[in-house]
């Protein structure tokens, strides 16, 4: 039996990250359903993760600066 050993570091944060991935999920042509979105391919859940932290990493660059 598969797990899920995610786990939010913050929980505060949790409403912020999953509209953060519905507007990615957007930008990038992905349509997410609310809910369960196992049917989602590999190839999809990776740009719209990959992109996430694309951002994540430019976001706190500009930050330091």
């Amino acid at each position: 039996m598969a797990s899920n050993s995610n786990k939010t570091l913050v929980p505060e944060a949790k409403a912020s990250l999953e509209k953060f991935k519905y507007e990615v999920a957007s930008e990038v042509g992905v349509n997410l359903k609310s809910g369960y979105n196992g049917d989602l391919s590999a190839k999809d859940a990776g740009r719209i993760g990959g992109n996430m932290v694309k951002k994540l990493i430019q976001q706190a660059e500009n930050n330091m600066r």
